[in-house]
């Protein structure tokens, strides 16, 4: 299975094909199905492609779907056109956005103005640090100098100016559905929990991943609130979240933006999904299909079917 950096967003290694052994999300979608849907779309609905030249005549497809992005398609083309413009869409300032949150004070410094830490403390921290050559200065300051875990936690979420975020009601297999597998191993990601319907806590052991919060806000449609977790209550959670059972994704990696296109193209079409979405996730771009609508604010794994593909990787 390929393997996602965590802190470049590209892959280690290429599979030589598609797995299925992944995670999945489902948006609600306002398009019904049942009795109402023996009314066929493509009889009532104008085709959501801008370019689309069948005119009238797609009155006569007898197809209701695929759904792209809320719009219905009349054909293969108009679905391939519409996807080609997404991906563009999505590439658009793809290195932009990866750049590092750069902090305003060391984590050092301002746990020293703070008197959490003494200056000696902060001298024999990094100067084990400088000698191992590895390791984060907060674990160091923990286990060389007996500082409080609470503080450096406490101390990180001030340089990311993020809150703290509690495990109680952390039900692994529950949440399982919202960030593919695959994210969540990579990415050091820990969906926690959703409130209200409305609000998904996502933690992180030591650094906010503002890129990947975005994607799972605009493909769940609900609004994300990143956070730290304390590094010794992380670990394990972290560790229970990739044992649990996750819906399936396939995994493709095209050579060229036509050929993922092309790839995409040809899933929605298959899947045919009453609605489906496109985000990128650093330099992977996230296909979500929903194969039958969805009111509630956590997936149906099972009505949902995920794509995850880079695009020119060596």
């Amino acid at each position: 299975m390929p393997l996602l950096n965590r802190r470049t967003g590209t892959l280690d290694r290429v599979s030589s094909g598609p797995r299925l052994d992944d995670a999945a999300t489902i948006l609600p979608s306002s398009r019904r199905e049942g009795a109402g849907s023996s009314l066929r779309a493509g009889l009532f609905e104008t085709c959501a492609n801008p370019g689309c030249g069948s005119g009238w005549l797609h009155l006569l497809r007898s197809r209701s779907a695929p759904v792209f992005e809320g719009g219905w398609n009349c054909s293969a083309a108009c679905t391939a056109e519409r996807l080609q413009t997404a991906v563009r869409r999505e590439l658009e300032g793809r290195g932009s956005a990866q750049d590092r949150h750069r902090h305003r004070v060391p984590l050092g410094l301002l746990m020293l103005e703070k008197g959490w830490i003494s200056a000696e403390q902060l001298r024999h921290a990094l100067e084990v640090q400088k000698a191992a050559g590895a390791g984060r200065l907060g674990q160091w300051l923990v286990t060389q100098q007996g500082v409080s875990e609470q503080l450096v936690t406490r101390a990180l979420s001030l340089q990311w100016s993020c809150p703290v975020l509690p495990l109680e009601f952390h039900d692994a297999e529950a949440v399982t559905p919202l960030v593919p597998r695959l994210f969540v191993d990579a990415f050091g990601a820990l969906p926690l929990r959703v409130a209200a319907g409305k609000l998904l806590y996502l933690g992180f052991e030591d650094r906010l991943d503002p890129v990947l919060a975005l994607a799972v806000e605009r493909m769940t449609g609900l609004r994300v609130e990143s956070g730290l977790v304390q590094e010794s209550l992380f670990r394990p959670a972290h560790q229970r979240m990739l044992s649990a059972t996750f819906p399936a994704v396939e995994l493709l990696e095209a050579a060229s933006e036509p050929a993922v296109v092309r790839a995409l193209a040809r899933t929605v079409e298959r899947v045919r999904p009453v609605e489906s979405r496109l985000v990128r996730v650093h330099d992977c771009l996230w296909l979500r299909m929903w194969r039958k609508a969805q009111t509630g604010p956590l997936p149906d794994a099972g009505s949902v079917q995920d794509l995850i593909c880079t695009i020119g990787l060596q």
